[in-house]
């Protein structure tokens, strides 16, 4: 089963609870409850929510795919309720001979306590794929217990990424970026770390097809503490995935979508061992990921006479109880940004910044506060008017391009 093909079957398959990436440890008890496989429950995080490890399959070859680690990066979590429907609900023959190669172990929403704030933390304040070393964190405690007990032939460390990637230093955002971990500090390649470079290459020849160019690949500098770069060490091939920006997707459903694909088109790859005629010149064309994005860039605007561009970019601030959000702008660069490129692109042709006091009666509906009428400045607010001969040609309110 090719990763095209994956992508047609997905909306049969789409799990119907999930609309959007904010979502509780107790929202999703009731979906593993209904799974369909075996769960167990495996641990109990620092305030006390259940962890659970479902398990497919009766195979030989043992996998172990977890999610959240980072407790807002929820992109993957949806995508492996996707995948428990694919393997319990598909016909075409496909499933079943993954669930009899394979026993496969998913821990979706591996930190609760996380994903409970909607932030990258533990309960504890710690970066758990920081503490594989010191394991602080009762979940660092169960993840390095299940990579012991499991020894899991390959395992899936599934994140997300800050959507400013680029896949190189080009505008195109990455949208999946892979990483075969390193486990030493000279970055060798032993089989095991060989295994999870191989199966990369294949996906990314499979993603070039849907998303051309918008795939990376992390540098694999050796960190000792994390869990990715001692799995590899400790025995187990480490495959990292990263979703990214998918341009205005920001609830990462087509992303979601890519993730079903790439994991079932792994495990394809795995039973048959096709991934093994690739080589490490496969893996190194897939460009590095960097940070060359803005949310925003206003090309060639002019501010007191003197000719700039201007990086915006805009972050997510959790309300109360992190089941929403409100976005806040900060002007992020002003000067000569050429080397860089915004994920939304204005073309100002010389336009004068202007603050927005002046267009104050066509801007009402935006409901603008006193402070949002003040002089542009870096590392504030993003609110100003772009004018031409005296005409606006765009408004940005908090980041947001209007144009007028």
């Amino acid at each position: 089963m090719i990763l095209e093909d994956l992508l047609k079957v997905y909306p049969e398959y789409r799990h119907p609870y999930f609309t959007h990436r904010r979502f509780k440890h107790a929202e999703i008890l009731p979906l593993i409850k209904e799974c369909g496989f075996p769960v167990q429950q495996v641990a109990s995080s620092y305030e006390g929510r259940k962890i659970h490890k479902i398990t497919a399959g009766t195979g030989s070859r043992p996998i172990l795919l977890w999610s959240q680690m980072h407790g807002n990066e929820a992109t993957a979590t949806m995508a492996i309720f996707d995948i428990l429907n694919y393997l319990r609900k598909d016909n075409s023959g496909f499933a079943q001979q993954l669930l009899e190669v394979f026993t496969l172990h998913f821990v979706p929403m591996i930190n609760p306590d996380g994903a409970q704030r909607f932030t990258r933390r533990t309960a504890q304040q710690i970066d758990m794929n920081r503490d594989a070393l010191a394991l602080a964190c009762p979940e660092s405690v169960l993840l390095k217990k299940l990579v012991k007990e499991i020894k899991p032939e390959f395992s899936f460390n599934l994140h997300d990424q800050n959507v400013r990637y680029a896949a190189g230093l080009t505008p195109n955002q990455a949208a999946i970026s892979f990483l075969a971990t390193a486990y030493n500090e000279a970055r060798e390649w032993n089989e095991t770390r060989t295994k999870a470079m191989q199966v990369i290459s294949h996906l990314n020849e499979g993603l070039q097809k849907v998303i051309p160019n918008r795939v990376g690949r992390f540098s694999d500098e050796f960190e000792p503490r994390a869990f990715g770069d001692n799995i590899q060490k400790w025995g187990s091939s480490l495959i990292l995935v990263e979703s990214g920006g998918n341009g205005e997707d920001t609830e990462k459903m087509k992303l979601r979508e890519l993730n079903f694909a790439i994991l079932l088109s792994a495990l394809a790859s795995i039973s048959s061992n096709s991934y093994q005629h690739y080589q490490l010149q496969d893996y190194e064309r897939i460009p590095t990921n960097e940070k060359c994005l803005f949310d925003l860039l206003i090309r060639n605007c002019t501010l007191d006479g003197t000719l700039m561009d201007i990086g915006v970019n805009i972050d997510e601030v959790n309300n109360d109880d992190a089941t929403d959000y409100t976005l806040t702008s900060t002007i992020e660069d002003m000067g000569d940004l050429s080397t860089f490129w915004g994920i939304k692109e204005f073309e100002a042709n010389g336009a004068e910044i202007e603050t927005l006091s002046g267009f104050s009666e066509k801007l009402t509906k935006y409901k603008l506060q006193e402070s949002d009428f003040g002089r542009l400045e870096f590392e504030k607010k993003a609110n100003f008017a772009l004018v031409k001969n005296q005409k606006p040609l765009a408004f940005v309110i908090n980041g947001q391009l209007i144009e007028a």
